[in-house]
Formats: structure tokens, C-alpha cells, sequence
């Protein structure tokens, strides 16, 4: 099985199609199913109330979904199910139901029942922090950058569905500062930034979404250069090239295999995940509307509209039933804001969706930011 990505997000400013992210053959998800299941749970389901209790090896191994207030005792209940799980090998039967539950969720991923098993399923029980509202906020600010930097891959020679990174790296925020000192849409490290960029007291071109995208292409194809694939040229954005090609030497050039196989020191969760994430993050993305409903992407900077909306007339019938034109006046017309939607709006309005869209010869539902809609 491979990413399926011929269903694209419409990211319109009007009615235009935002660039359409074709899914090349060198992006595999073989054997990577699971755990890009997971992720576009973390990204649709789960949001920043909620965490998610699973195994950190087996990712989409779910035990239950706590509260930043009651995690530490469900993580105990947890364990403690897996001890009774461990006790009860020969008496399943026996079993109380929350570990009847989590017993039934572990043969589910098919793991072997054993005393082995279940001790290293105890050690790599983890967290992991629902991300669905920061999602949703980097689709919608996608919009200001994904034809942009689609187009610079694309002359980089680096496939342009990456230009979707930045919806794991920062979710398309500029000002997104990490705890490492990286920064920008694409979270150049100090150190990594300054082979690619200018980064000084005085200028920080990391900061500079145009040139720190260029830059990013570079890097990664830099890294395809010497990794010979972009599975691995992908979580080397995050590991390192260096770290990559010891992985790579060690494990093979298959991502598959280096995940569950290497287990170098600074080879943790992040990294392990990074290519996942990129793969559920591009699928979320594609199909946006069905995860998300529809939803006002922010406009490029730069661009305006170009609907004839304020000479738009809309027709009357006169008392002697003579058809009238009248120039829409400003009640009759809506400012799209962040976050709306078409449904949103016609309930707003008392209208249906297909009255909104053909008041406004809107070839499809997607809207943006800033957008003048005839309401009346």
C-alpha cells in the first residue's frame, strides 16, 4: 500500500486550486501503516486535553486516553492491568475488565502473550499529547505559504509533497520557537541554519519563510544526496544526516527496518516517528474536509480578490413584477474570518450551503480568510 494522495485539499483563494500535492512513488508506507494510524489520530481525534496512553514502541497500542489531571493514576492502572495480564497468562478468564480491555488491545496489534512480552510492554508504556487544534491551525495558515513553497521544491529537485513538512515541524508558525533553539516554519537548529543561512546578532534569515525554504530544500536534498532515499532524507530533518548514516549502516537503507530494528542513543520516539508523522500529516492535509469540515485557509501575502463582488448585483421583483437590479449594499455582504466555514456562514444567514455557493459563483466549498461573501 502506498499514500493515496490523488484526493487534494482545495486551497482556494476564490475559486483557484491550491497547488495539488501529487504522492510520489518514492514515499512508501509499507509496513509504516500502523503507526501513520496512529498519528492521524493524534492529529483528528485527540486534542490538546487529551493524552493518549500507548506503547512507545507499538505506537497505535492504545490503552486509554487520560486528562493532564488524571494521567499519572491511569498510567498506574495501566500497569497494573499488565501485571494482572502477566498473572493470569493460563486464566485470561479471570481477567477484570479494564485488563480484559487492554488483553483484547494487545492481541489486537498482534503481540504475543508472554512474561517477556508483557514486562516490555510495562517498560515502554508513554504518553503522547493530542494535537488536533494546533492541526487544524497549520492547515489554515498553510495557506499563506504551500504554493510558494511547493514551487521552490519543485526547482530544488526535492518532490513537493515535503513542502508539507512544516504541518510536523511548526504548523506553518513563523514564530514557532523550540526548546533546543530552533526556529522559524522550518525550525533550523543555530548550527544547521548557519550552513544554509545567515544567522547572527544581527540577522536571522531562519526567521525569512522564502529563504528559509530554499534553504530546507537544500538540506534535504543534501541529505537524499547522501542517503539515498527520501524516507531517510526525511528523518534525518530531524535525526541528522550523520545519525542517519550510521542507522542506515547498521540497519539497512529500508525505513522500516531501521525503526524496528536500530536503537542508537539519540534514535528516541521523535525520530523513530518523524517519517510517520510526515506521511499522516500529508493524508490529514489531502483530506482536510473530512477530517476537519471545510475550513478558510489564510490568503497568500500578496494576493487579492478579483470577484466582481462589489458590483455585483442582486435581482428584485418590483410590486408590478418587473425584475430590478440593486448594487449589494454593505449588510449584505460577510468578511470571512479565521476558522469559518460555509456551513458556519449559510446557518449564520439563514441560508443553505448551495444558495451561499451560487450567490457567490463559488465553483466549490472552500473559503478563505478575508473573503467577501454576498449574504443576501
Amino acid at each position: 500500500m502506498r499514500l493515496s494522495v490523488t484526493r487534494v485539499i482545495v486551497a482556494a483563494v476564490l475559486a483557484t486550486a491550491a497547488p495539488a500535492f501529487a504522492g510520489p512513488s518514492d514515499l512508501p508506507t509499507q509496513g509504516l501503516e500502523s503507526r501513520i494510524e496512529f498519528w492521524k489520530k493524534a492529529f483528528t481525534q485527540f486534542g490538546e486535553d487529551d493524552v493518549i496512553i500507548h506503547d512507545r514502541m507499538r505506537v497505535n497500542l492504545i490503552y486509554d486516553v487520560a486528562t493532564r489531571a488524571d494521567q499519572a493514576e491511569k498510567i498506574a492502572a495501566v500497569r497494573q492491568a499488565l501485571d494482572e495480564i502477566r498473572d493470569n497468562l493460563e486464566t485470561p478468564e479471570n481477567l477484570s475488565v479494564p485488563a480484559q480491555q487492554i488483553h483484547s488491545a494487545i492481541l489486537a496489534e498482534g503481540v504475543p502473550l508472554t512474561a517477556v512480552s508483557i514486562a516490555e510492554l510495562r517498560d515502554n508504556v508513554h504518553t503522547q499529547v493530542g494535537v488536533k487544534e494546533r492541526f487544524r491551525q497549520g492547515i489554515i495558515r498553510s495557506g499563506r505559504y504551500a504554493e510558494v513553497f511547493q514551487e521552490i521544491f519543485e526547482k530544488q529537485g526535492v518532490p513537493a509533497e515535503i513542502a508539507l513538512l512544516p504541518l510536523v515541524e511548526s504548523s506553518f508558525e513563523n514564530r514557532a520557537r523550540s526548546n533546543a533553539g530552533a526556529a522559524g516554519i522550518w525550525q533550523f537548529t543555530r548550527g544547521t541554519g548557519r550552513l544554509y543561512l545567515n544567522v547572527n546578532r544581527k540577522l536571522d534569515e531562519r526567521l525569512d519563510p522564502a529563504r528559509a525554504t530554499r534553504a530546507a530544500a537544500r538540506l534535504l536534498h543534501d541529505n537524499y544526496n547522501a542517503l539515498g532515499s527520501w524516507p531517510l532524507a526525511i528523518t534525518a530533518y530531524n535525526h541528522g544526516r550523520a545519525g542517519m548514516l550510521r542507522a542506515q549502516s547498521e540497519a539497512g537503507p529500508e525505513i522500516t527496518n531501521i525503526i524496528e530494528q536500530y536503537r542508537g542513543p539519540q534514535f528516541g520516539y521523535a525520530s523513530m516517528n518523524f517519517y510517520c508523522e510526515f506521511l499522516a500529516a500529508v493524508e490529514v492535509y489531502n483530506n482536510s474536509e473530512q477530517y476537519f469540515g471545510q475550513l478558510a485557509l489564510e490568503q497568500p501575502p500578496g494576493k487579492r480578490s478579483v470577484a466582481p463582488v462589489l458590483t455585483r448585483v442582486a435581482a428584485k421583483t418590483s410590486a408590478k413584477g418587473r425584475v430590478q437590479t440593486a448594487k449589494a449594499t454593505a449588510s449584505d455582504r460577510y468578511k470571512v474570518r479565521k476558522g469559518d466555514t460555509l456551513t458556519d456562514i449559510a446557518q449564520r444567514f439563514g441560508l443553505t450551503v448551495r444558495e451561499l455557493m451560487d450567490s457567490n459563483n463559488l465553483r466549490n466549498s472552500v473559503i478563505y480568510a478575508g473573503q467577501i461573501l454576498l449574504v443576501k
